[in-house]
């Protein structure tokens, strides 16, 4: 028996092999899950989504393309969700998105109005969005998960604008907590360590931070991907019935140092 044997959701964000979201999805499925993903729009984002779920022995996955940052896109989504899979018990919401030329040592205070804004809208707003279309698909509740880093809590050079996303992203799973809670729905999240992601790798000064993670943390090691996910399996399923509202630091421990 699985941990999530029956249960059925929705991960955004799956890119390639190396995509956070692929780790939880896998991990999910491994417990017993059935996934639905949905892709950025274009034929080379869906056939690399696809060959990377394929690879993972997902026979004919259910993959829906979505602009995330478009609200028709994300009508035609969970109607077609609703569709095919009925009710579901969950939602990984693994989304960010900033210009990479701002993230860089020193060139937050440079950072444009249009970049600010698009940088909120994807990385923070999606979850709210997402949540909004998930709850009339979840009678029963469920859990909803998205993607932090430690960039939202303390200064992290180079992260600049994400940062700033990342923390409205966590404040927005607290607001969404409150007041889907009494839908048994419950909203977490989950702040990963540096992982070699391709969003990660657009970061100014990626390198140092894994270093400096090494040789700082706890473990004194950096984190593998793997471990979001099973992480991610403990916050999905029922193991983590009377945990809601909450940022869960999946880090080696880097979280808690304070030099």
């Amino acid at each position: 028996m699985g941990l999530l044997d029956g249960h059925k959701g929705l991960v955004f964000g799956v890119a390639n092999d190396r995509s956070i979201a692929w780790h939880i999805a896998r991990n999910l499925i491994g417990h017993g899950a059935v996934c639905g993903f949905s892709c950025l729009p274009g034929e080379k984002n869906e056939r690399r989504a696809r060959r990377t779920i394929e690879s993972g022995e997902v026979p004919d996955p259910w993959v829906f393309p979505c602009d995330v940052g478009k609200d028709e896109d994300l009508d035609a989504l969970f109607e077609a969700v609703g569709k095919h899979f009925g009710a579901i018990d969950f939602v990984v919401h693994s989304l960010a998105f900033a210009n990479k030329d701002y993230l860089q040592i020193g060139k937050f205070c440079e950072t444009p109005r249009e970049v600010f804004c698009q940088a909120l809208d994807i990385s923070a707003y999606t979850l709210v969005a997402v949540a909004r279309r998930a709850r009339p698909l979840m009678p029963g509740g469920g859990s909803i998960l998205t993607l932090s880093y430690y960039g939202a809590e303390k200064v992290v050079p180079g992260y600049n604008v994400m940062g700033v996303a990342k923390a409205a992203l966590e404040a927005c799973t607290r607001y969404l907590a409150a007041e889907l809670g009494p839908a048994a729905i419950r909203v977490n999240s989950l702040s990963a360590g540096p992982c070699r992601t391709l969003s990660a790798m657009a970061v100014g000064g990626i390198d140092d931070m894994f270093e400096w993670v090494e040789r700082k943390a706890p473990l004194k090691r950096n984190i593998d991907t793997d471990e979001v996910g099973k992480t991610a399996v403990y916050l999905v399923s029922d193991l983590s019935s009377g945990v809601t509202g909450e940022n869960l630091y999946v880090d080696a421990g880097y979280n808690i140092i304070g030099l």
